[in-house]
């Protein structure tokens, strides 16, 4: 997906401690490649989750987590940046730093919480502060079930003040074949909403309105 809309564009990424490391993980490989530059924040229940849920073991400080996200996503030096859970210094910290998307990739139900309630009591959830009195980009992905009134209302809440709540429900109307599959259905969703170009896959309607050889009907 790389081009010139993508290419330098800076992402704020965050990893939470809900279910679906799966689809952060994919979501920062595909940024990668499409030549972004990524900011990576992740939380201690997500290292918790990704361990469970994946072969990948993130280390505890900032730099060596850098390094093992750098080489599973196949990062450029200087591509990819992992800050502290309390690096107050970094750009997505202030509203001063680079007006960059934020992305909570899992999101996790008391993440929903502490954003619904202006909490900041770590980089991701100060980040998420920024991004909505900023009126940034800020695309969260819960993955729970099922959702109890709390978790309801403050994703309406979320929804009222800017934010995007996308839940980890993929579609299959695709035809998927495998879980990969049904992840790339919601990391393509993400990309849209970024506004960064994706082939994962199509786009509703646009094979109905190519011929078979690919040109337009």
């Amino acid at each position: 997906m790389t081009d010139s809309a993508s290419a330098r564009k800076t992402i704020n990424l965050a990893f939470t401690g809900a279910s679906g490391a799966q689809y952060g993980l994919r979501l920062l490989q595909c940024l990668i490649a499409g030549g972004c530059t990524v900011n990576v924040m992740v939380s201690r229940a997500a290292q918790v989750v990704i361990a469970t849920e994946t072969d990948l073991k993130l280390p505890g400080s900032p730099p060596a987590m850098q390094a093992t996200l750098a080489q599973y996503a196949n990062a450029e030096p200087g591509q990819l940046t992992v800050f502290g859970r309390e690096d107050w210094f970094a750009p997505p910290a202030s509203g001063s730093g680079e007006k960059a998307p934020l992305v909570v990739c899992p999101c996790s139900t008391g993440t929903l919480s502490a954003l619904a309630t202006g909490a900041s009591n770590n980089l991701i959830e100060r980040a998420g502060d920024v991004a909505l009195k900023e009126r940034r980009p800020l695309i969260l992905v819960p993955r729970e079930a099922p959702y109890s009134e709390v978790h309801l209302d403050n994703m309406l809440r979320l929804t009222r003040m800017g934010a995007v709540i996308m839940p980890a429900s993929p579609g299959f109307y695709h035809k998927p074949q495998s879980v990969n599959d049904l992840v790339d259905f919601i990391v393509a969703r993400i990309l849209d909403h970024l506004g960064l170009p994706q082939d994962l896959m199509p786009r509703w309607g646009e094979e109905r309105a190519k011929g078979k050889d690919g040109s337009q009907s």
